[in-house]
């Protein structure tokens, strides 16, 4: 029952990612051009939403890597 739970947040978790990774920004923009970051007086840095983006991805990234290797442990 574990394996089951343990597979389906892996997978779960790696779709997550995927769409997390796309929604970064890229040489054009992104999806804090989608919100108008880039209008009025924004700071050198990165927008608000794409702050939050990132820590939504690097927690996901965590969460993805930590049950890949729950699962690789429990099928030994």
């Amino acid at each position: 029952m574990l394996d089951i739970v343990l597979l389906f947040l892996d997978v779960l978790t790696a779709g997550l990612l995927i769409l997390f990774v796309l929604l970064h920004a890229g040489r054009g923009g992104g999806l804090s051009d989608m919100f108008g970051g880039q209008m009025g007086g924004s700071m050198a840095g990165s927008t608000v939403v794409e702050r939050n983006l990132d820590r939504i991805t690097i927690v996901t990234a965590l969460v993805f890597t930590f049950t890949t290797v729950l699962l690789a442990l429990r099928l030994d």
